[in-house]
């Protein structure tokens, strides 16, 4: 979904668990507009305030994944997020579901 300062967001997120290990892909119609300092989390809400940094965005288009360096309870957690952590801003974010 398009965040406030997001334009033409595309693909899916997807998280999947392998050997205890959680990761975090973006499908290959993954899309973003670029913007300054660009960090992915995953967070309790949409814009987001409580939330676990997955690191920097690695591309603003394209298949691309992030591993979990810590527990995350997806019950609290929801959604995943393209945040701008300089200013403050919303790129994208998507729902998790089951």
């Amino acid at each position: 979904m398009q965040g406030s300062y997001g334009n033409n967001v595309k693909g899916k997120a997807k998280i999947y668990e392998k050997d205890s290990v959680f990761t975090l892909a973006f499908d290959e119609a993954f899309l973003v507009n670029n913007g300054p300092d660009l960090y992915v989390y995953v967070s309790k809400e949409q814009q987001p305030s409580q939330f676990v940094s997955l690191g920097k965005l690695k591309s603003v288009n394209g298949a691309q994944t992030y591993t979990f360096t810590s527990v995350v309870n997806f019950d609290e957690y929801k959604y995943v997020v393209v945040h701008c952590q300089q200013y403050n801003h919303l790129f994208s974010y998507a729902l998790l579901q089951k």
